[in-house]
């Protein structure tokens, strides 16, 4: 069995300072990793007040550099946030300087006010869940390919790179968060993991066979 946390980086409180903040949450990833929890998961969150780390690339390297077993994952980066790119590097080095650790969860997004406050559009579902799924089938081409090319109908790569590369090999774990009947699609198709966010155990039970229906018809494992 496998025990994982996930931590949400805000404060409790206005009165408490950023700096301890921080400090508690690394804290607590050291207490997770000595009693012997798996993985550590990270949120990307802009706009909800008090976050001390929109970026879970950063507060993943932070812990990285504190810890030696734990592995380390984002639940869950935002594809329309990022070049599929720039989010391909970003993972490519965490999972360098970790030793392999990384955990590489990604999701369409769902906040509409987050979208607003920083100006990215916000189409409806089925396109941001297309943004995903075409996302992700980049991401995994930049690592896997040294010289890549993608056509897609949001993002196009020619004899692109990644330098450097992740550790892992093939490539790091990849994780589809979210709910909902196209998302566990993508997350059959194209992840090797899917975060169900807040389904209780018999939610998940019953799309167990969902999953494997889906990926026995795309010649899946």
């Amino acid at each position: 069995m496998k025990f994982q946390l996930a931590i949400n980086l805000e404060r409790m409180d206005d009165s408490a300072d950023m700096d301890v903040v921080a400090a508690h949450t690394l804290e607590m990833v050291q207490m997770a990793e000595a009693g012997g929890f798996t993985i550590a998961w990270a949120a990307e969150h802009h706009a909800l007040e008090m976050t001390i780390a929109p970026n879970p690339f950063q507060i993943l390297t932070w812990w990285a550099g504190h810890t030696d077993r734990i592995r380390l994952g984002t639940a869950v980066a935002v594809a329309a946030y990022w070049h599929p790119v720039n989010l391909a590097g970003e993972a490519a080095f965490l999972d360098l300087v970790s030793g392999g650790r990384l955990e590489f969860g990604i999701g369409a997004g769902w906040l509409a006010p987050e979208y607003a406050s920083y100006g990215y559009s916000f189409p409806k579902p089925s396109e941001r869940i297309a943004q995903l799924a075409e996302a992700v089938q980049l991401i995994r081409r930049m690592w896997t390919d040294p010289a890549p090319s993608f056509q897609g109908e949001y993002s196009r790569i020619e004899n692109a790179y990644c330098d450097p590369p992740p550790l892992q090999n093939p490539a790091p774990p990849v994780w589809i968060g979210g709910e909902g009947d196209k998302i566990l699609e993508v997350a059959a198709r194209h992840a090797d993991g899917f975060n169900s966010r807040w389904w209780p155990p018999e939610r998940f039970a019953r799309r167990i066979p969902e999953l494997a229906e889906i990926r026995r018809e795309a010649g899946l494992d």
